[in-house]
């Protein structure tokens, strides 16, 4: 049966200002970038960690029909696609001020939790982001 969840899917208006933000920002690497004609299949992933990968994919054809990826764009800007990325760290705090000098906007400081520490952040097209400082 199965092994390993390897591929994650988010929905992205603009590739190239995805990997503007995930890159160069948020620090993740690309693990593929390659033009498959009917789409460009975009990954990235924390680096040294190819394992798992989250596709940035822009809504259309193949996987949806011109109306309905419309449809998916509208309700993208508006966070309410269900795109949701949760991201661990040694140091929330450290690393919500990195973010923060890099430009990054959030939408929650870090914060304790019952099972850590947390910060949220949405990226240019909607899609939540909380990374997470668990408790040892």
């Amino acid at each position: 049966m199965f092994n390993a969840i390897t591929h994650s899917q988010i929905y992205v208006l603009d590739q190239d200002e995805a990997l503007d933000f995930y890159v160069g920002k948020l620090g993740l690497e690309v693990n593929a970038d390659v033009d498959m004609g009917f789409m460009r299949w975009l990954t990235v992933s924390v680096p040294g960690e190819p394992g798992r990968q989250v596709l940035l994919e822009r809504p259309g054809p193949p996987s949806l029909s011109e109306e309905t990826a419309a449809q998916v764009r509208e309700l993208l800007t508006k966070g309410a696609t269900g795109g949701f990325l949760i991201f661990s760290t040694d140091d929330c705090r450290k690393t919500y001020e990195t973010l923060r000098d890099r430009g990054v906007e959030f939408t929650e400081e870090p914060t304790e939790r019952p099972y850590g520490i947390d910060a949220a952040l949405r990226d240019p097209f909607g899609n939540s982001i909380r990374f997470t400082q668990l408790k040892s």
